[in-house]
């Protein structure tokens, strides 16, 4: 039986970027903008968000372009940069000049878009179990762990995603971090904003726009102070990946590994948030 999707109601919406995007919402004090990445949806932050706003900000993380409630682009641009001008847009449109902004898997990517393309605006950079992306070398073994780069572009791939109630969410979550006993609850939200009409056709169609070549926001150095963090037992990527990243800031960067995969503010929030807390206060 279809799921019938509901609205996620503890949003507010913001214009940024042409797109209304809608966010949640904690707190009060400077500006951090937490961004998700695939599978997954704004909630993915529900274990950070509150604890970040506890330190004194104000925390928002919006459902990313395409992701129910937030709107679709008519004209289904999901690139990088696209998404690191919404990150900009959303900054301009909370009535701030700048924000830390951290971000995870294609929030990541979103993130150093964003810092690439618009330094002033982003105070801090915190970037979850992705490397820079300019900064990755490719091997057989992450290219077969990310295969579903090509399948999700292929005729059929939004069926064979929402087959058995979006039974594949559970399949990518497990490769990437393997050995983590997820709950069937971890994925109720992103089951929902996916269940909306047209939302697993955008989810899928970031993937259309990952190329070889880096997008202009990747390839600026950036100055901003800048945390880099992963997981030990990330599916895809190694403590060596993350050091690399390195290379792509002019201004101080520190890479801390900690205990996860590539969900590891999921798996292993506490020694995640005491690893981001600091860096955030600092």
């Amino acid at each position: 039986m279809a799921r019938t999707y509901v609205p996620d109601p503890d949003t507010i919406t913001l214009r940024a970027n042409g797109l209304d995007l809608a966010c949640l919402s904690w707190g009060e004090g400077p500006l951090v903008v937490l961004v998700h990445g695939f599978p997954d949806t704004a909630r993915t932050w529900d274990l950070v968000g509150p604890r970040i706003a506890a330190r004194g900000f104000r925390v928002l993380a919006p459902y990313t372009r395409g992701i129910a409630p937030s709107e679709a682009p008519a004209d289904g641009d999901y690139r990088s940069d696209t998404l690191g001008r919404d990150i900009v847009g959303l900054i301009g449109a909370a009535g701030e000049e700048s924000a830390i902004v951290v971000g995870h898997d294609f929030g990541a990517s979103a993130a150093y878009s964003a810092a690439g393309l618009a330094p002033a605006k982003v105070r801090k950079l915190v970037t979850v179990a992705i490397p820079h992306p300019a900064s990755i070398k490719p091997t057989l073994g992450k290219l077969w762990s990310v295969r579903h780069f090509v399948t999700h572009r292929l005729p059929g791939a939004v069926r064979r995603f929402a087959a058995r109630d979006f039974a594949e969410i559970r399949v990518l979550y497990e490769r990437w971090s393997p050995g983590f006993a997820w709950p069937d609850a971890e994925f109720e939200a992103a089951k929902n904003s996916y269940s909306a009409p047209g939302c697993a056709q955008a989810a899928l169609d970031y993937y259309k726009f990952i190329t070889p070549t880096p997008p202009e926001g990747h390839r600026a150095r950036l100055p901003m102070p800048s945390l880099v963090v992963g997981g030990h037992s990330d599916g895809a990527m190694r403590a060596a990946d993350f050091e690399g990243s390195k290379s792509r800031f002019t201004g101080p960067v520190d890479v801390v590994m900690v205990p996860g995969g590539h969900f590891l503010h999921r798996e292993h929030p506490e020694e995640f948030l005491a690893v981001l807390l600091p860096f955030l206060d600092g």
